[in-house]
């Protein structure tokens, strides 16, 4: 990489991608405090609550890690819409946990895993557009997470595909557990300081 973009134009786009990660992360935290609000009016599945931790976290750190952008010598329309439809799929996502209503459901159990084809289809979409993304900032900084970089997505995008189609339990657990344990871990591996 030569000579970064005008820091202008990097704060521009930040700025909207903060407008969305907001949103998002503003869905996130009004659906909890609904729990708070209205105890007891809705049955709680724990499993959802973790991926809304899960989620929760991936919109930190993806704030986080795309302070890189800045590093691009050229950021033209291209890159930038991308972004901003990259930081959508987190929304939808954030929407997919909350909905509007859950009159026909008889709570987030049944909601969750009746939506669970396009809650973990969205997520496999994530991880997929984070190669783009991780491209997008050179070769030098998509070598730098070596291996375990493209090994860890294509092993949560293979997960996600799973927990689409199964409505196993057992399996959402553990999928679950070990998805927050191993993305808590690689946020403070990889992504724990900016230079």
């Amino acid at each position: 990489m030569d000579q970064p973009a005008d820091p202008q134009i990097f704060f521009h786009i930040r700025v909207i991608m903060g407008m969305v990660i907001s949103f998002s992360m503003a869905r996130l935290l009004t659906g909890l405090a609904l729990f708070v609000q209205h105890p007891g009016k809705t049955k709680i599945y724990w499993p959802h609550l973790g991926w809304v931790l899960f989620l929760f976290l991936f919109l930190i750190y993806f704030w986080w890690w795309e302070y890189r952008l800045h590093m691009l010598p050229v950021i033209d329309f291209g890159v930038y819409l991308f972004v901003i439809a990259y930081c959508c799929i987190f929304f939808f996502l954030c929407v997919l946990l909350f909905p509007t209503s859950l009159e026909d459901y008889s709570g987030y159990e049944h909601y969750f895993m009746s939506r669970r084809a396009w809650f973990f289809g969205f997520l496999a979409l994530a991880y997929a557009v984070d190669f783009v993304d991780t491209a997008v900032k050179g070769r030098t900084y998509f070598a730098s997470f070596g291996l375990e970089y493209p090994l860890r997505n294509a092993a949560y995008i293979l997960m996600c595909i799973v927990a689409a189609i199964t409505p196993n339990r057992r399996f959402h657990a553990v999928f679950l557990i070990a998805g927050v344990t191993y993305q808590v871990i690689w946020i403070f591996r990889a992504f724990d300081l900016l230079d």
